[in-house]
């Protein structure tokens, strides 16, 4: 049974605890359920690339997770990013209770306005450094940045040709940034 009112994030656990588990993802975002239908095939490739390279890319002192991985944003707001990248000092617990680093949406025809919109100004109101779009059916990738609390798009790439030297420029300017000290390492 679902509360009346705006959920918190004990009202969703118990929510995921008396259901049966299908495969469906459950979000909060302001207290409200998002409940989406589990990823195709094409959006887990995808992810499962990404994870890699960004494994790849990043230093020892940060680690790539993939959904469901639940990150509490606000009591009322939990989120299950396809691919984040966190430090190893704020994964504790269950849940990443820390603003992670980077956030990845991997779109899809039931996610793409949830992500593009709801899911991105919820990350930048919590102040998430960095928040990548990927569509796996345009074929393009859009990073944005956090600055002066606003998402500013830094890049935006359309695979033609070779994926990987697209996607491997993207990494390589993030994991010189994170090398530098130029996005935020304390949440």
């Amino acid at each position: 049974m679902l509360p009346r009112g705006p959920m918190t994030v004990g009202d969703l656990d118990a929510y995921r605890d008396a259901r049966l588990d299908d495969g469906h993802r459950c979000e909060l975002i302001d207290g409200t359920l998002i409940v989406t239908p589990a990823p195709v095939l094409r959006h887990q490739l995808v992810v499962s690339e990404l994870m890699g390279l960004l494994r790849l890319a990043c230093p020892p002192d940060l680690r790539v997770l993939t959904a469901p991985a639940d990150v509490v944003l606000a009591d009322d707001t939990v989120v299950q990013p396809d691919v984040l990248v966190a430090r190893r000092a704020d994964l504790v617990g269950a849940k990443l209770l820390a603003r992670p680093l980077l956030v990845v949406e991997i779109l899809s025809p039931s996610t793409r306005l949830f992500d593009l919109n709801l899911k991105r100004a919820r990350y930048e109101r919590a102040g998430v450094a960095s928040y990548w779009a990927i569509d796996p059916e345009e074929l393009w990738l859009r990073a944005c940045e956090l600055r002066e609390g606003e998402y500013v798009e830094v890049a935006h790439a359309f695979f033609e040709g070779d994926e990987s030297k697209v996607v491997n420029g993207v990494l390589d300017q993030l994991a010189r940034k994170l090398r530098e000290g130029e996005l935020p390492t304390r949440g």
